[in-house]
């Protein structure tokens, strides 16, 4: 494995913080911000994040609980990050089913659910995706089976609707046509 670069390294360092704080977790959203950004802006969190001012790194500052909402995309679609953090990064578990079982699943939505948590061949995954503004991606996945071997799936593009999903939230609002001087 090559060097490990500043959005790589906050990835699986969030993925380990996640595999301490254990499964059966809620969703985590994390702003990212530069060091030396929040050593400039905020200089109390960052002496309290034992931040050094002269090693530039990215800092994941964990936001409140997420609202309800049907998905984690559409929670996603409402977030909009202020122009001083250099991306984000969520931390979410879901459930997985092999190929093929999806025809046997249930049409309601509650008994799908339901049918899909107590599958015998279902698999509990945990991925950690993190973007930052210049469009870098990076993606962590653990199974919950693997959980004591330490065997973690890495790389840019594991996740790649949920990387886009997360890159939306740092697009600039552009007003709407309407509000506009045509």
């Amino acid at each position: 494995m090559g060097p490990v670069n500043l959005l790589e390294e906050v990835v699986l360092d969030l993925e380990r913080h996640a595999v301490d704080a254990g499964w059966d977790a809620p969703p985590r959203l994390y702003a990212l911000v530069q060091s030396s950004e929040l050593c400039r802006q905020e200089p109390g969190l960052a002496e309290q994040l034992e931040l050094d001012e002269d090693v530039d790194t990215i800092a994941a500052l964990e936001q409140g609980e997420l609202p309800e909402a049907d998905s984690i995309e559409e929670t996603l679609a409402r977030i909009a990050w202020p122009s001083s953090v250099t991306g984000c990064a969520l931390v979410i578990e879901r459930v997985v089913l092999p190929p093929g079982v999806e025809e046997e699943m249930p049409e309601d939505e509650d008994a799908a659910v339901e049918w899909a948590a107590s599958h015998p061949q279902r698999e509990d995954v945990r991925m950690v995706v993190g973007v930052l503004r210049d469009g870098e991606r990076h993606s962590a996945l653990r199974l919950r089976h693997h959980d004591a071997d330490d065997e973690v799936l890495s790389g840019p593009d594991l996740v790649p609707a949920l990387a886009d999903a997360l890159a939306a939230t740092l697009e600039p609002d552009l007003p709407d046509e309407d509000e506009t001087d045509g």
